[in-house]
């Protein structure tokens, strides 16, 4: 019975810890921060679970055996529940259909993640910049091409980073594992993971555009650099991100 109730408490220390939206420090959290509706269910679920396996297991239940497995099962559950704003496990595809983590890629290391696609006009005119920053932190932060379009076959972005001078690796998101794990919706849209691989910042790369169709003659603010810094310097950022303009995401769940 104490086993029981010891799985009981910590199930509800769990759901505290992962659906608080308060930082340990106090302080409110940034927006990428914040439990999402999809997660909360995924948490409550598994939580639900673990309380309903812990009540079950009465006195006369116990044996060494049966304690061995209700803490390997608990162990187990808790490995699946994710917290908010750290990058799962997942891949996508390079050019030749290899399967790439690009977490895991480079270790301790703060990650940028750049949706495009082929034939959007915004994404296409942002490739200088793209680039630019990619040059400028070198070394400091790796950075990742990502084509979320289905459509679009290794071959036409091989065809497309050779025309817009691209010098960035490139992944074929097929599943949108990256585009969820990010909660990007627009191309071009950025999403920037700190060495802990916490997603920090996703939205758009600079204020260049005011509207679809609506372009300033230069960019007056620069978030996706000052993203990338305040990764590298382990700093929080603003909750409201500025959103990306420029072409939808096809196919979101």
């Amino acid at each position: 019975m104490e086993l029981s109730k010891k799985l009981l408490a910590s199930s509800e220390l769990l759901r505290n810890c992962v659906l608080r939206k308060t930082c340990h420090n106090g302080q409110v959290c940034s927006q990428v921060d914040r439990c999402q509706l999809k997660t909360r269910k995924s948490v409550e679920s598994k939580l639900a679970a673990g309380r309903l396996f812990a009540a079950l297991l009465m006195p006369k239940y116990f044996t060494p055996g049966a304690n061995l497995f209700a803490c390997v099962f608990w162990i187990l559950l808790c490995a699946g529940t994710a917290l908010p704003g750290m990058a799962q496990k997942m891949s996508a595809e390079d050019l030749n259909g290899k399967s790439i983590d690009p977490f895991a890629e480079h270790g301790k290391q703060a990650v940028v993640l750049l949706f495009v696609r082929t034939d959007c006009p915004i994404s296409n005119r942002y490739a200088p910049t793209i680039q630019k920053l990619s040059e400028k932190f070198q070394g400091q932060v790796k950075f990742w091409l990502v084509y979320p379009d289905k459509a679009e076959s290794p071959e036409s972005i091989r065809k497309h980073e050779h025309a817009f001078h691209y010098e960035l690796p490139a992944l074929r998101d097929l599943r949108h594992t990256l585009v969820k794990q990010s909660g990007a919706q627009i191309t071009p849209e950025a999403a920037v993971f700190d060495a802990n691989h916490r997603l920090v910042y996703h939205g758009r790369i600079d204020n260049l555009y005011a509207d679809f169709g609506r372009a300033r003659a230069r960019a007056t603010t620069h978030e996706l650099d000052d993203a990338i810094r305040a990764a590298i310097d382990g700093k929080m950022l603003p909750a409201d991100n500025p959103p990306a303009v420029g072409c939808y995401i096809s196919d979101l769940e």
